[in-house]
């Protein structure tokens, strides 16, 4: 059995189909160390510098996105933001006493060490390309520079019940190949579960214009992502693809994320207001990685670009 779920852009008491009611103007605001997994050697911390920002050192320029501190503190709060969406569940799987976890570019590791701390007779293993984990965790959890895009996860078939996945869009080149082997890697009767952003922009009362400059943003990103053969866009296609590697049962739930805080509901207006903040400390995080590489574009030319989307409104 496997259950996904797909975060798109709410509260959880409203579906995809359901539109969100806009606030009146004045009120808003590796598992184990074998071949295939890199020991943390002084190389691991050799964080390559660009336009600012540092990058992962293990297998360099395949994840396009910045490891260095301010960029932790977002993944932090962007943890918290999914946490409050989903009225404080870090799962949706019927889990009760899974021995073995596996969670899937754990970044900061917030997830991994909530679980070790839930189920402390599991153990929790977690992967990442950049070891920015912090070193005080329950003994049950453990931290690998690893890269699941390897068709080797160097633990026998069948082996974890319970496999994680968060926020990948723009991560992998085809996230069909890490379902595929997560369903082999997968006990008969466990589960894996993505939790995922969609990152196309969408309007539910019809306000946003065509020249809006954070959806002008969101496509260039998208762009830049196919350009780099990372696609952004997976959230919508997981339910088929979970299907296809043979998972049964396969659940999807959908939520929306607005962007800022412009609903009238207390739960939506409060996650706007910390996915707005979020977006705002992530803008050049999230921008100069691809702009500059794919599109050659300055580090210059890119934060003009980015001011412009500073300016969010209504969504």
């Amino acid at each position: 059995m496997a259950s996904t779920w797909r975060s798109s852009q709410s509260s959880p008491t409203t579906g995809l189909d359901t539109p969100i009611e806009p606030d009146s103007p004045s009120i808003t605001n590796s598992p184990n160390d074998c071949d295939g997994t890199k020991s943390l050697t002084d190389s691991v911390y050799e964080f390559p510098k660009e336009n600012g920002r540092t990058y992962h050192g293990f297998r360099a320029g395949t994840y396009n996105f910045p490891n260095d501190p301010n960029e932790a503190d977002r993944l932090d709060f962007q943890y918290e933001i999914l946490k409050f969406c989903f009225q404080d569940k870090n799962y949706f799987a019927p889990l009760t006493s899974p021995r073995n976890i596996l969670d899937i570019g754990t970044g900061t590791g917030q997830w991994a060490i909530e679980m070790g701390d839930e189920f402390p007779n599991a153990e929790v293993q977690a992967t990442d390309l950049s070891p920015i984990q912090p070193d005080t965790v329950p003994e049950n959890v453990q931290f690998f520079i690893d890269d699941a895009a390897e068709e080797d996860w160097a633990v026998p078939a069948a082996h974890f019940d319970f496999v994680h996945t968060r926020v990948m869009l723009g991560c992998f080149e085809d996230f069909r190949e890490i379902i595929n082997r997560a369903y082999y890697y997968t006990k008969p009767g466990g589960y894996m579960e993505s939790q995922e952003i969609m990152s196309t922009l969408y309007c539910d009362d019809g306000t946003m214009s065509k020249d809006y400059p954070f959806l002008k943003w969101n496509k260039d990103l998208d762009e830049a992502a196919m350009r780099a053969g990372r696609p952004m866009r997976i959230g919508n296609k997981l339910k088929r693809w979970y299907e296809q590697a043979g998972f049964v049962d396969v659940q999807e739930k959908v939520f929306k994320l607005p962007v800022n805080p412009w609903p009238r509901d207390k739960h939506l207006k409060q996650l706007g207001k910390m996915q707005e903040a979020n977006w705002l400390a992530g803008l050049a995080a999230i921008s100069l990685g691809l702009f500059h590489r794919v599109f050659g574009w300055t580090k210059t030319e890119i934060e003009v670009r980015s001011c412009a989307v500073g300016n969010v409104g209504k969504c």
